[in-house]
């Protein structure tokens, strides 16, 4: 074989196996009820390491589409796309991936950030540190130098943010209207944005479990995040129909271990996508967690209703300062509703309501939990004004999870 021949050969072998690759996905829904903005995510293995862009169709009419890098290796992981889809019916959709390329770009149906705070700045929604990771040590507690104490996310109907300290609360920020803000307001509207009905932070969360906050358990008591050896937050993924931040905890060893049990890596992802309230959390540990009880809950609001349906599914609804009581000049008392879902399998027991929490102890046989929250606003224009409405929308979001749809490739 001449040496020209053996080079051929040799690019040939290294290039991609294709340029582009075509095929269908079928979406069936078996349930009598409609679903909207319905998640369809696809891993992305199957497909080689080198899809660089993608394209969603449904008769003939391009989505919008979303690939995600979940490990941060470089290398695309998932496509997410949406999709309505009526009840008892099916919808094929055809997706064409590409090695070459940058992902296609399309409207913004989501937002994220994490910022520094700069004192140089005055006005807390102009700040302009923005980054997109932070890690500290044991002892370290960046909460006062992250603008909105961590990082935050939104879509048109709801935002969310994380505390970068200890607690790890989730807390979050009500609307009046359907529209993406943060940008605008950074968590902290001025006059003039309140006056045009910009949302704010409704909720005073303190040391509570704020809402689905995860935390230790140490037998009679939700339990802080203070033993960690390092603790991170990181935007993994920033739309346009979907965001993931990215929570990690090493080396932490909760209060309701035994001496002798050695410390435990926790990931937590909090993904919020486009038209849907819930935020969904997803833990990931670095072993089998049996050996360790944890808690989450929501804050018990002031002269709150409660529902349960002792099997997973709580919510509240109640009135309160979203501030401390020194901070409460230009705020007004906010009406929640607030809401949580967890498969039965994690629930070791539902604890009953206390002056702070709505609380449940959770315990996994496996390296992994997962369960939602939702939250809706007095204020929103578009959503829920009584505690029999909430708690109706609450049984209806739980019916909607229990059935998922079907997703054929």
């Amino acid at each position: 074989m001449n040496k020209t021949l053996t080079t051929l050969l040799a690019l040939l072998a290294a290039m991609p196996t294709f340029s582009q690759r075509a095929f269908d996905v079928t979406v069936e829904n078996n349930y009598q009820k409609n679903k909207k903005n319905v998640p369809i995510v696809l891993g992305l293995r199957d497909y080689g390491t080198n899809v660089k862009s993608a394209m969603v169709t449904n008769d003939g009419k391009e989505i919008a589409c979303q690939l995600d890098d979940l490990d941060q290796d470089g290398l695309y992981d998932e496509l997410c796309f949406l999709t309505d889809i009526d009840g008892n019916s099916t919808k094929r959709f055809n997706i064409t991936l590409y090695n070459e390329g940058k992902p296609r770009t399309y409207e913004p149906q989501v937002y994220v950030e994490m910022l520094l705070s700069n004192k140089k700045v005055k006005e807390s929604n102009k700040q302009d540190l923005y980054i997109s990771e932070l890690t500290v040590d044991n002892g370290t507690n960046p909460y006062w130098q992250l603008h909105h104490h961590g990082a935050a996310f939104e879509n048109d109907m709801v935002a969310y943010r994380i505390y970068f300290d200890h607690r790890q609360t989730v807390d979050i920020y009500g609307k009046y209207k359907k529209r993406l803000e943060l940008q605008q307001t950074q968590f902290y509207p001025d006059n003039k944005q309140k006056a045009a009905q910009y949302g704010d932070d409704v909720l005073w969360v303190g040391s509570t479990l704020g809402l689905g906050t995860l935390r230790g358990w140490d037998g009679q008591k939700p339990t802080m995040l203070e033993n960690v050896d390092k603790r991170s937050q990181k935007i993994i993924a920033r739309g346009p129909i979907r965001t993931i931040v990215e929570v990690k905890d090493k080396g932490w060893t909760p209060q309701s271990a035994s001496p002798d049990t050695a410390p435990i890596d926790m990931t937590t992802l909090y993904t919020l996508y486009a038209g849907r309230r819930e935020c969904c959390i997803d833990v990931k540990f670095n072993k089998p967690a049996g050996d360790y009880q944890f808690a989450t809950g929501f804050i018990n609001v002031k002269n709150s209703t409660e529902f349960s349906d002792k099997k997973g599914l709580r919510g509240c609804w109640g009135t309160d300062w979203p501030v401390s009581a020194k901070d409460s000049v230009g705020h007004k008392r906010e009406t929640v509703g607030l809401g949580i879902y967890i498969p039965e399998e994690y629930i070791a027991s539902e604890e009953p309501a206390n002056k702070d929490n709505y609380a449940y102890v959770l315990n996994t046989k496996t390296d992994n939990l997962h369960y939602k929250i939702t939250f809706c606003s007095d204020n929103e224009t578009f959503g829920y004004h009584t505690d029999k409405e909430w708690y109706n929308f609450l049984k209806e979001w739980k019916d909607d999870i229990s059935h998922p749809v079907k997703i054929t490739k």
